[in-house]
């Protein structure tokens, strides 16, 4: 099979998430929230680049609906994942976070087996930009109270937004269950 550059993006996104695991987790250099910030804003402009060039090309492939969902998924969990153990996220949030993830798979999965594939929503889409940016502000830490204050305003939003789109997947896919039951 012939991976389109859509596709690749997406593979390099997944691919990037350990390396950005280690810069974050690790202290190799003095640099590395800096080298950790640079990376997860790479794997996050690649999530922009591989659906933008996909539509305009018209190289949108199911491999693609499954796989784009998922790295974005990776990436932020992973994050969120690590910023429990750095003390800059509480334990809850990131539970609310992933079992929003997990539910979201499973309808995609419950849809998957009755032919029909699920594309991220526009709330989706929403919540992954919002996640993304509170956790470029979370890895940079800037002690600043402003900073902090935006921070803050930014993490709970993406709280909210995770929460709505969920609301919104099960209403628009409550069908695909009544098949299913």
């Amino acid at each position: 099979m012939k991976m389109n550059l859509p596709n690749k993006l997406t593979l390099l996104r997944v691919i990037m998430v350990p390396v950005f695991i280690v810069f974050l987790m690790c202290n190799i250099t003095a640099f590395d929230k800096w080298i950790a910030l640079a990376i997860f804003i790479l794997a996050s402009l690649t999530d922009l680049l591989d659906g933008k060039i996909a539509r305009k090309y018209n190289l949108v492939t199911n491999f693609g609906k499954f796989m784009d969902p998922l790295a974005d998924k990776l990436l932020v969990c992973s994050a969120m994942i690590c910023f429990i153990e750095l003390n800059k996220l509480p334990a809850w949030y990131v539970v609310i976070v992933i079992a929003r993830e997990f539910i979201i798979s499973g309808i995609r999965l419950v849809a998957s087996d009755n032919g029909v594939v699920i594309a991220a929503s526009y709330w989706g889409k929403f919540k992954t930009a919002f996640s993304m940016v509170a956790i470029c502000l979370l890895i940079a830490d800037i002690n600043n109270p402003v900073y902090a204050i935006v921070t803050s305003i930014l993490v709970w939003v993406s709280l909210i937004l995770t929460v709505v789109s969920l609301i919104d997947y099960i209403i628009k896919n409550v069908g695909i269950f009544k098949g299913s039951m």
